[in-house]
């Protein structure tokens, strides 16, 4: 007699992505000055709940830590070319100007959803790093988590990432978010 046991998602062992501009990559330990710095921003720290300000170093080793058990994953998006080492196999700029632009959230919710979220550095916003770096994560995770859907929680507010999810496939589900203000919406 054999036991069949289910296998349990994880988002701990996602891939480094390489797009047009940018490198993705899990955030590290040693990521999180860069994190600080890019997070530590009232317009960030306003937008994303969970964010302490002052955002610190602590908070950033805090958030790269909690991926350990897979649940949930922090990734950054480098600029390529910004000084990456090609023998790493997750490279990473050189400290000097860091070159991290944003994070991109993955978050397992359930049995069947993988939620996202993101934030993006004052002055990479408008430039499209934001669209660039979740659609590589959300190509992704489809194709990794097929059974899933995957969701966003947002402000009807927040016109820039309302207007980001919807041209990402992201409609309005008609439900409240899980978080105060905040709309549900799913990926079609």
């Amino acid at each position: 007699m054999f036991t069949i046991r289910a296998t349990r998602d994880s988002l701990a062992d996602l891939p480094r992505l390489e797009t047009a501009r940018l490198s993705i990559a899990a955030l590290r330990p040693e990521d999180a000055q860069d994190l600080r710095r890019l997070t530590d921003d009232p317009a960030i720290t306003a937008a994303v709940d969970f964010l302490p300000a002052p955002f610190t170093v602590r908070d950033a080793e805090d958030l790269i830590r909690s991926g350990a058990r897979g649940q949930d994953r922090f990734l950054g998006a480098w600029m390529r070319g910004s000084g990456a080492q090609d023998a790493d196999p997750e490279p990473r700029p050189a400290a000097a100007g860091s070159g991290l632009v944003g994070v991109v959230g993955t978050h397992l919710r359930g049995p069947g959803a993988i939620e996202i979220g993101y934030w993006v550095g004052g002055a990479a916003r408008g430039r499209g790093y934001a669209f660039e770096a979740v659609s590589a994560i959300l190509g992704l995770l489809a194709r990794r988590f097929p059974a899933r859907i995957i969701v966003a929680e947002c402000r009807p507010g927040n016109v820039a990432s309302w207007g980001l999810l919807q041209k990402l496939g992201f409609r309005d589900t008609g439900e409240e978010g899980h978080r105060p203000g905040r709309r549900l919406l799913r990926r079609d």
